[in-house]
């Protein structure tokens, strides 16, 4: 949809800067790979997409860039991630240089297949889209009427430790692994047990790469009320962890609207560290989940979904009601 030029409040900045760095990458593409990154904003495949496997996907890889429009791809990514989740994803793509060594250099993984695809036209439209994805990383925001929709955003990392004479030398994701153990720790033997789902974990993260997260996965798990103040205060920390993938503005927007609402924990797998475990979050319209479960217990994969607002709908339906409010009842007509 086309339509007037939105700024951006004071008080969000964000989705201007979105709109800068989409424009400013753009620009810095020669005209084929300008044309591979964008893709028309009713393209619902494209854009409705989540794929964190090395696969084919939609957009501009950054290996055929040159510097200066890779660069401008980082500072498009660099708009929707706080400093340290930048920071995690940084470390997510420099594995696949990692993995492809540990593989023997069979795969010709690389440290430059992630793509980066534009959806309308951020210099004209008010409803646009962007994705920066490859193998273990998927960012994802919409925009309408410069409001920023910010989901799915999926980090995984393979391996997930490298060590070194018994520690850690790349860990991208072990906050996201370690404050889940504070939580179990803290639950107590009432808590654990009615926080535990299964004796093992599942294969992946259910969400897996569908366009639509579940609105609900069963069992819940542990609510947020029954827990006391030290599980309630971690249970919140760890929504905070993920919700701080975002820029400030962003997190807190999403903290507000979480705010009040009910939470639920799920554990599933053994609680000894090093062993294939899974947990997931779930609250009004939040879908956290976390797997440690492929290679022993040393490839994981983490996500922040919201199943009613993925990819825009929150902000996409609110654009069209504002754009097209129902008209009068005419007298006898049906109600």
């Amino acid at each position: 949809m086309s339509g007037g030029r939105y700024t951006g409040t004071v008080e969000d900045p964000v989705p201007e800067q979105m709109r800068a760095a989409a424009e400013a990458f753009l620009a810095a593409l020669d005209e084929p790979a300008r044309d591979a990154a964008r893709h028309a904003f009713d393209d619902e495949p494209a854009r409705r997409w989540l794929e964190y496997r090395p696969r084919p996907r939609p957009g501009v890889a950054l290996a055929g860039l040159d510097v200066t429009a890779r660069k401008a791809a980082h500072r498009l990514l660099a708009t929707a991630l706080s400093p340290s989740a930048y920071a995690q994803a940084m470390a997510v793509m420099a594995l696949e240089e990692v993995l492809d060594r540990a593989e023997d250099w069979r795969r010709g993984r690389h440290s430059g297949d992630y793509w980066v695809a534009v959806f309308g036209d951020p210099a004209r439209d008010d409803d646009w889209a962007w994705r920066f994805e490859g193998h273990h990383l998927s960012v994802s925001m919409t925009v309408a009427d410069d409001r920023v929709s910010p989901a799915p955003v999926f980090l995984g990392a393979n391996p997930a430790t490298v060590r070194h004479a018994g520690r850690p030398v790349s860990r991208p994701l072990g906050p996201e692994e370690d404050l889940a153990r504070e939580l179990l720790d803290a639950l107590g033997p009432g808590g654990r047990s009615a926080a535990i789902i299964a004796e093992e974990a599942p294969a992946d993260i259910i969400s897996a790469t569908r366009a639509a997260a579940p609105d609900r996965l069963d069992p819940l798990g542990v609510p947020r009320g029954r827990l006391r103040p030290t599980g309630r205060a971690l249970l919140d920390r760890l929504v905070a962890l993920y919700l701080d993938r975002l820029p400030p503005e962003l997190a807190a927007r999403e903290a507000g609207r979480l705010d009040g609402g009910e939470l639920h924990f799920a554990w599933a797998g053994p609680v000894e560290p090093g062993r294939r475990h899974y947990y997931r979050v779930q609250g009004e319209d939040l879908l956290i989940e976390y797997d440690n479960t492929a290679d022993d217990g040393n490839h994981a994969h983490t996500v922040l979904r919201r199943p009613a607002g993925d990819f825009g709908a929150d902000v996409l339906a609110a654009h069209h009601a504002a754009a097209h409010p129902p008209g009068p009842v005419s007298p006898g007509a049906p109600r």
